[in-house]
């Protein structure tokens, strides 16, 4: 969205319903009152508790509010959005004619920063008028009255001095026209499409109400848009010695990695802890507490001789090598993404230096992380109560050394065991001096506490994507991000982590790999994988929820090229993922997103279509995905679909281009499909748009 009081941007995406700027005009509202002379509820989008919503450069954002008045007589509905620079635009809203009185406008925002919106109310003279002529004429009913109100309406808009001169002239005329009364005049103007047209621009109106002003803040692409690929440094490069024993990989090898991953079209590579790690209490193989001299321990236990938080593991490098691989990611198109873990091994500086920053037990020991029945003995956690002052102060230390780096991404650990309220602190205090700096948060905890994280800035969030599988369950949970909390939710569909592989990943088989994927890539702008997912690593550690072998606590020799070579690797279905969504508008979108249907339980169907308005190609964009999503079958049903959505009326047809195969059909609203899980599980089909 671009329009301006001067100017237009070029190639600026535009509401439909952008129409000329007007000022705000006089407000006829009572004094003290909370309700409008023309009410105006329910503002959307919105944040509970006052945060403001979100969006992202390129994003569409759906604006709507509740609007009526009394008796018969017609209105209309304004937005006016404030830019950062003060610009203003004004868009005229769409009634939903739902029965809910719900007037809304889709607006494509292009500038990063603080908006403003606010919604006007006002009286449609010349629509009412119409209406009532339209009716009242055809029945013979008070005809010159009608003709003198319609020359009366009509007179007082060509004095309008902001009109244009040409159209001044038009609706002179045609008020002089209807002086004489007569019943068909009367009606082919009240039924004018160019005359409906000039006052849905410049609407004419005798009463007008304005609402509060909302803030919307808009954030930079990549806070809502991209595909995530995350890996541990130390096992990219590590190489196994003639003793058995494994040699760490360093930045340096790491980078080696990076044209691999960016070759798959992934944005950023997002690294676990790369800092000192603890000895005491370190973990072993597969979290056990007995450990062997070449056990390297979780990364997550952060700390040690050679330092914290600010440091860089001797392993790995040099804080120098550190900055040559961000630089090498740069060079790749890749964006780096590090580990933000607030927390400390039994060794780190903090115990000493900072002892109050933790919880000592009666006993006089120090309590260990726990996550019953998970317990960490190799990590602390920290106490936000004996010291917040000291605290924050060291959190955002750390935060801004790391931006300094070249850091932009942060992947949050855990952040539900720290106080909501730090974060809203530190995200805004981080934000005003760098608002390109991102924070996900990495809460899979309750439905309240993962929504207050969003609310109150971070900018990503993990979700329960990870544990819904079934048809019903997608189908209820990508309604619900896609429209109940995308005002300020954005949900990075991570496939798998280092800490979970789910029971549909352990005994899914290869079907279950590909079908995630496909969904993942596609019912999200923001996805990600776990390094080993494209090699189907799918053996969990007995009676876990984690792979065995867990990388988290021993280093990982894998052959990427080996296994591709040998076509025995996801990567090129992830490299075909990643080019539909790099061509694909549509699927860069959060809140555009519609299930439809099927006739069997395991075949979930959905779209995301964009409108022409907003692509960038002077086409519309719809994306049809048809998933079976039960790995262990061959799956016929008929899909119903409702077509209305990408504009085309029920029983149409049209053709649709599987992406993945390049198989083409006639379609219409009800269609047969097979789906084999162990072939194509999965159709990831383009809307062909009609000439």
């Amino acid at each position: 969205m671009a329009a301006r009081t001067s100017s237009i941007r070029p190639n600026a995406l535009r509401s439909p319903s952008q129409i000329p700027l007007r000022p705000v005009g006089a407000i006829s509202d009572g004094e003290g009152l909370r309700t409008t002379r023309i009410p105006l509820l329910d503002a959307r989008p919105r944040v509970p508790e006052g945060f403001p919503p979100k969006a992202v450069v390129g994003e569409v954002v759906p604006f709507s509010v509740v609007s009526f008045r009394e008796g018969h007589d017609i209105i209309g509905v304004h937005l006016r959005l404030t830019a950062p620079d003060g610009d203003e635009s004004l868009h005229r809203l769409t009634p939903l004619l739902d029965g809910t009185d719900r007037w809304a406008a889709d607006v494509a925002i292009d500038v990063q920063g603080d908006w403003s919106f606010r919604f006007e109310g006002f009286a449609d003279d010349f629509a009412t008028w119409a209406h009532a002529a339209e009716l009242k004429v055809a029945a013979g009913v008070d005809v010159p009255v009608m003709a003198a109100l319609g020359a009366q309406l009509l007179s007082r808009a060509a004095a309008e001095k902001d009109r244009p001169a040409a159209q001044r002239k038009r609706l002179a005329g045609v008020a002089a026209s209807l002086a004489d009364g007569d019943a068909a005049t009367t009606i082919a103007v009240s039924t004018d499409p160019e005359l409906a047209h000039i006052f849905a621009d410049r609407p004419l109106t005798s009463l007008r109400s304005v609402s509060a002003p909302h803030r919307l803040l808009v954030e930079r692409t990549a806070a809502g848009v991209g595909a995530w690929y995350e890996f541990f440094p130390r096992s990219e490069g590590a190489r196994r010695l003639k003793d058995g024993s494994i040699k760490s990989g360093t930045f340096r090898t790491a980078a080696k990695r990076l044209p691999a991953v960016a070759a798959m079209g992934f944005d950023v590579i997002y690294l676990v802890p790369v800092h000192p790690i603890g000895v005491t209490n370190r973990k072993g193989r597969n979290n056990t507490l007995t450990t062997e001299p070449a056990d390297p321990g979780s990364p997550y236990a952060i700390g040690a001789a050679e330092g914290g938080h600010d440091a860089i593991h001797p392993d790995l490098g040099k804080p120098a090598d550190f900055r040559a691989f961000v630089r090498a990611a740069r060079a790749e198109g890749l964006e780096v993404a590090l580990d933000l873990a607030l927390q400390a091994s039994p060794d780190h500086p903090w115990v000493a230096e900072h002892p109050e920053w933790f919880t000592t037990l009666p006993d006089g020991t120090i309590a260990y992380a726990e996550n019953p029945p998970k317990k960490y003995q190799d990590i602390y956690p920290l106490n936000f109560d004996n010291d917040p002052e000291g605290i924050y102060r060291e959190m955002l230390r750390i935060v801004q050394h790391w931006v300094r780096e070249g850091v932009k991404i942060f992947r949050v650990d855990n952040p539900h065991t720290k106080p909501l309220q730090f974060w809203e602190w530190l995200i805004a205090t981080v934000n005003a001096v760098d608002p390109d700096v991102i924070f996900l948060a990495e809460a899979f905890t309750r439905p309240a506490v993962m929504r207050a994280l969003a609310a109150v800035g971070f900018q990503q969030s993990y979700s329960y994507f990870t544990w819904r599988n079934t048809k019903a369950e997608l189908e209820e949970f990508l309604s619900s991000v896609s429209h109940d909390t995308s005002d300020y939710m954005r949900p990075n569909l991570f496939v798998n982590t280092h800490d979970i592989l789910t029971e549909y990943l352990q005994f899914g088989g290869r079907a279950a790999y590909r079908i995630r994927a496909c969904i993942a890539a596609t019912a999200s702008p923001v996805y990600g994988v776990y390094a080993g997912y494209e090699l189907f690593e799918n053996v969990a550690r007995p009676g876990s929820e984690e792979n065995i072998d867990n990388e988290k606590y021993e280093y990982k020799v894998r052959d990427w090229e080996g296994a591709e070579a040998a076509g025995d690797s996801l990567a090129p279905l992830l490299r075909r993922l990643n080019e539909i969504r790099g061509t694909h508008p549509a699927l860069r979108q959060l809140r555009n997103l519609s299930v439809h249907w099927s006739d069997d339980d395991a075949v979930l169907v959905y779209s995301k279509h964009l409108d022409a308005t907003f692509t960038g190609t002077g086409s519309p964009d719809t994306i049809l995905v048809i998933a079976n999503v039960d790995p262990h079958s061959v799956r016929e049903t008929t899909v119903h679909l409702d077509t209305t959505v990408w504009g085309v009326e029920p029983g149409e047809t049209f053709e649709v281009e599987d992406l993945l195969t390049g198989a083409v059909w006639t379609w219409a609203d009800h269609n047969y499909v097979r789906l084999d899980a162990f072939a194509e599980p999965v159709h990831i089909l383009k809307v062909r748009s009609r000439a």
